[in-house]
């Protein structure tokens, strides 16, 4: 059982409660018990879904809102529960969330989901806590598959929200955006991204007979040849040039003295929003076809977007600011993120914590940081409502 909530107050104990819920990608159960827990009191409807099958799902998503005055504005915090595996190397356990000091003074909590974005959504509940309701209406976007496909999580929350009639005006998603210093980096869009797996066909032989066989590895090489030469933008004001990754070369022949039958390869495309995905897909078919390889598969993980800068960066910006001093730098670096779905909605921004221990053994948050991020989560709610 969780944490009673009644005996949670700080966004510090809040995160703790969430960590010691185990929680590895595709999420369900206590951690969603944990977060209902949390909000209900504070007078949050809490709609909760479990869908999916092996091996992607299933997949728990949770949906809170807290309705204001009839014609209000809509605010809403978005992040997901899941995590990854934690591996091996860790001082404590990745699931018993533990306080330590550190040389300089600072206090950290370490545990699985601290920064990637666990103490995030508790800065989030925390702050919350002291917006009155008449201020406006506030929800929870949650899921528990960002980690893994994504395939069962905000795509299946954004149709529930659809059916409440419950879109909001502005989205924030909490993931851990700071590099150097908390606030130093927000982001206002992501490039899009797309796997194609590539194939080219042969005819198997005997080495010392290659008329009699067709090897498909010279075409595989020059096709990729090709596509790694392939030059696609230049990059824009806010993006940075796409770019296009070979990613895996297999023929998997095991013996010396055969023509494999086939070659394939994969490639990645991180793409700006000079580009789709379909129109990348055709462009990669037909350089295939040159060289007598087709498109296996391809896997379209999301669109590029971009919030362009406006009233929303500017009251992140402002509530960073007042509160470190420090004006974000607004980017589109990095992955993707559910953030990539939530545009469809409106303008989203992400802003988190800083994320140089994400993903690794002994992942932590400094706990000063999680009071500051609940303090400018809570100005940015109240400016959005305004």
């Amino acid at each position: 059982m969780t944490k009673a909530a009644t005996n949670i107050q700080s966004a510090a104990e809040m995160a703790e409660a969430l960590i010691a819920c185990p929680s590895v990608t595709p999420a369900t159960g206590m951690v969603f018990d944990c977060l209902e827990e949390l909000l209900a009191p504070l007078g949050f409807a809490v709609h909760r879904a479990v869908t999916g099958e092996p091996p992607e799902g299933p997949v728990e998503n949770l949906f809170a809102i807290r309705k204001g005055p009839e014609g209000c504005r809509h605010f809403a915090f978005a992040g997901h529960l899941d995590v990854v595996p934690p591996g091996d190397g860790w001082e404590s356990g990745p699931f018993a969330p533990e306080r330590r000091a550190v040389p300089g003074g600072a206090q950290l909590l370490y545990g699985r989901g601290a920064v990637d974005m666990k103490g995030a959504i508790a800065a989030m509940a925390a702050a919350v806590r002291d917006i009155p309701p008449e201020a406006g209406t506030i929800s929870f976007i949650i899921t528990g598959d960002e980690e893994g496909p994504a395939k069962y999580g905000t795509l299946v929350l954004m149709e529930l929200m659809r059916d409440l009639g419950a879109i909001p005006d502005l989205c924030l998603v909490g993931e851990p955006t700071s590099v150097d210093r908390l606030g130093d980096t927000a982001k206002i869009g992501r490039r899009g991204s797309v796997n194609i797996w590539l194939e080219v066909q042969g005819v198997e032989g005997h080495v010392a007979y290659p008329h009699l066989a067709e090897n498909p590895i010279p075409k595989l090489v020059a096709m990729l040849a090709e596509l790694d030469a392939l030059a696609l933008d230049e990059g824009t004001e806010w993006f940075q040039p796409s770019n296009l990754e070979i990613t895996d070369l297999e023929v998997g022949n095991p013996v010396t003295n055969v023509i494999a039958p086939q070659a394939r390869a994969r490639i990645s495309i991180r793409f700006n929003a000079l580009h789709e995905g379909r129109e990348l897909v055709e462009r990669i078919t037909a350089i295939a076809a040159k060289h007598g390889g087709v498109i296996a598969r391809a896997e379209l993980s999301g669109e590029a977007f971009l919030t362009e800068p406006g009233a929303f960066s500017d009251i992140v910006v402002s509530a960073v600011e007042a509160e470190t001093g420090r004006r974000p730098a607004l980017s589109t670096s990095g992955g993707t993120s559910d953030a990539r779905f939530l545009k469809d909605f409106g303008p989203v921004i992400e802003l988190g914590l800083r994320n140089a221990t994400m993903h690794k053994a002994d992942e932590a948050v400094d706990l000063a940081d999680l009071d500051t991020l609940v303090r400018i989560y809570r100005r940015i709610a109240e400016a959005a409502l305004a």
